[in-house]
């Protein structure tokens, strides 16, 4: 007998399960919810009473409310998708302007990708001003019918106060800027005990080579070092040395926990966050020339190919004979190659003559084995990125003077090549002892990703000298014949971003997979046990593969997989504040110059305009509404083409366009364009 419509089933209805995931908003409104079924893109519409960082569920858009125009460049391909609920909220407490509107006082986030205001009472903080930056602890989120509500926690300073600005990065990332007073007595009981080391059978006393330092003008603290010395059989030994932190930081002791929470050192515009007391940092653990200091050691044979033969890791004492710079190294890199000897000495601060010459030769050979180890590596399928990075100058109230711009040297390269070269044969060591580690790990690509950017290159004509088919499969090797094709052409930084930005982000994982980027079967972090907490772990667990498990080990061993996802999540928020805070003083920097022609290259396009970038790294936005004619965008070629004169834009193009406006807190700015 057929079941009546009108009859109910007794079938249980089990709710449907919405995919669920982290929202991340961008200024404009919209964001990307990456989630176990794959990235959504969440139109601004419809991201309901979200805020950026919380756990959301998303449910897919109907193929009627599939993106197009401007909002299809944005998915990037990515199905639509709409906010359900709000699992978990990210801010308990948001930073922002107050605002007086009597009887509230209404907070805006600092945060562009906060688009809800903050509603506060005025009795409840009758002392703060309208223009205040306030701290807000939130009380109830936003609804369909209800504003955000909050109550006023601290007033951080006035907008435009000198530091106020990189204090509110600071802030909206939640960055601890002090240490706990367990952790500051700690640091203030360590001693320097470098020469007891020399009476530990653990220690191998290595006083007698030539060890020194390469790091940047402005670096304080020094945690590598190199030596390098020639073997009998031709080949060279490279020394790696790196300051044994986790001989001064126990396992869960104060300055662990602190350290273990911050994941890393955050390098903001102004200052520098540490992940450990600069009594560590800057004194006992930093390699100090002409001062003993206890490190950890990676021995490496490498032959004339720039291969490996084999590796040693101990624990050793040095003692540092010069502190150089990349400058100092780089001028004597470039004097030993046009055979000026007298001039590489010149180049470097060492009192002794002898001393002098005796480092300018090491240089030459370090530099001559790091083209070895990078040309091996290269040959293996290793991506090598070129990128400009823009370092603001400050005076001493904070304002912008100019700005540098530091690209890859031979000098960094050397730098680069040893400690890749360390990091992968303590990777190797600790997989092949079968001891638990943390590993660095990069996936590969996905192929639709590789496959976008095939219409882009074609632009530039890349189809007549590499193979786009390969780089759509992700073959590593033709992505690196695109860089090298790249090399020295105008649009190089640009083919160089846009495979970066195609690229999966390397994460730190518990178990040894493959890093794409480096072409490499095993991976860690060994070299900066100061400013990065994976890297303090690998060390500790080298000393278990080599002297054995202690009462320690099971609880280090249980808290890997934690402390690889945090310190993921921490590397990834150190990395937007330090960028955020470059930033805000270039467009600082930048307003000073409003009226001013200038030339740049088209680095982006939208269906209502072209971004810009100019020589310094700022990015402006030309807008083409207001024009008689309109523009057709091609999202593949990434084209912007008249409908009347037919002119085209076009990625990589050169243009010369007019600072319109700026606006240093947003951290953007309004070109227009100039008529040729």
């Amino acid at each position: 007998m057929p079941r009546s419509r009108s009859r109910k089933s007794n079938t249980r209805r089990i709710a449907r399960a919405h995919p669920r995931g982290v929202l991340e908003l961008c200024a404009a409104g919209y964001g990307f919810v990456q989630t176990a079924e794959g990235e959504f893109y969440i139109p601004a519409s419809k991201t309901a009473d979200a805020f950026d960082g919380d756990l959301v569920e998303v449910a897919r858009l109907g193929s009627s409310s599939r993106a197009s125009g401007r909002e299809a460049v944005r998915s990037g391909e990515r199905p639509p998708a709409r906010v359900v609920r709000v699992l978990s909220r990210a801010h308990e407490f948001v930073v922002g302007r107050y605002e007086v509107a009597e009887p509230f006082g209404v907070v805006v986030p600092e945060d562009p990708r906060i688009r809800h205001d903050i509603f506060t009472l005025r009795r409840d903080a009758p002392h703060v001003r309208d223009g205040d930056i306030v701290r807000v602890r939130m009380t109830a989120y936003p609804t369909r019918h209800e504003p955000a509500q909050g109550v006023v926690e601290e007033v951080l300073g006035r907008e435009g106060d000198v530091g106020i600005d990189v204090e509110l990065i600071v802030a909206r990332h939640k960055l601890e800027t002090c240490f706990s007073p367990a952790a500051v007595e700690q640091a203030n009981a360590v001693v320097h005990d470098a020469e007891a080391a020399l009476g530990d059978v653990r220690y191998r006393d290595l006083t007698g080579r030539t060890v020194f330092t390469i790091d940047p003008d402005d670096a304080k603290d020094f945690d590598d070092a190199l030596s390098i010395e020639r073997l009998d059989d031709g080949s060279m030994l490279l020394g790696v040395h790196i300051a044994d932190v986790s001989h001064y930081v126990p396992w869960a002791s104060p300055i662990d926990i602190q350290a273990r929470r911050r994941g890393t050192s955050v390098y903001l515009v102004d200052r520098v966050i540490p992940m450990l007391p600069e009594e560590l940092s800057n004194d006992v653990c930093s390699l100090r020339p002409n001062e003993l200091r206890r490190t950890m050691t990676v021995d490496m044979a490498i032959d004339a190919a720039g291969n490996v033969r084999h590796a040693k890791i101990y624990p050793s004492v040095i003692c540092s004979r010069a502190r150089l710079t990349y400058a100092q190294a780089q001028e004597c890199i470039d004097a030993r190659l046009r055979s000026d000897i007298p001039a590489s000495t010149r180049a470097l601060p060492v009192a002794s003559g002898a001393r002098a010459e005796d480092i300018a030769m090491r240089i030459e050979w370090l530099h001559t084995v790091a083209r070895s180890l990078h040309a091996a590596r290269i040959a293996r399928g290793g991506m090598d990125f070129e990128s400009v990075e823009a370092k603001v100058r400050l005076d001493e109230a904070g304002r912008p003077l100019g700005v540098d711009l530091r690209t890859k040297t031979d000098a960094t390269a050397l730098v680069e090549e040893a400690m890749i070269a360390a990091n992968e044969a303590v990777a190797r060591f600790l997989r092949d002892s079968k001891t638990a580690c943390i590993y660095r790990v990069h996936e590969a690509p996905t192929k639709a990703d590789m496959a976008q950017l095939k219409p882009i290159l074609q632009e530039f004509g890349y189809d007549k000298h590499v193979s786009l088919a390969a780089l759509s499969a992700a073959d590593p090797q033709a992505i690196q014949r695109v860089l090298s094709y790249a090399r020295g052409r105008r649009e190089e930084f640009l083919v160089s971003s846009l495979l970066v930005r195609s690229m999966k982000r390397a994460v730190y994982r518990d178990v040894c997979e493959r890093h794409f980027g480096l072409a490499s079967d095993a991976y860690a972090h060994f070299t900066s046990p100061i400013r990065r907490y994976p890297d303090l772990m690998v060390h500790r667990l080298v000393k278990t593969a080599l002297f054995g498990r202690t009462q320690e080990t099971s609880a280090v061993e249980h808290a890997l997989a934690a402390i690889s996802e945090h310190a993921s999540d921490a590397e990834r928020t150190a990395e937007e504040a330090a960028r955020e805070s470059q930033e805000l003083k270039l467009y600082e920097l930048l307003s000073q110059h409003v009226g001013d022609q200038v030339e740049g290259m088209i680095s982006g396009v939208t269906a209502s305009g072209f971004f810009v970038r100019l020589e310094n790294t700022a990015e402006g936005f030309v807008s083409l509404a207001g024009r008689e004619e309109y523009f057709v965008l091609d999202s593949l070629r990434r084209t912007l083409t008249g409908s009347d004169s037919l002119v085209v834009y076009r990625l990589g193009m050169r243009v010369r366009v007019r600072i319109a406006a700026v606006y240093p807190y947003e951290r953007r700015a309004d070109f227009k364009m100039m008529e040729s």
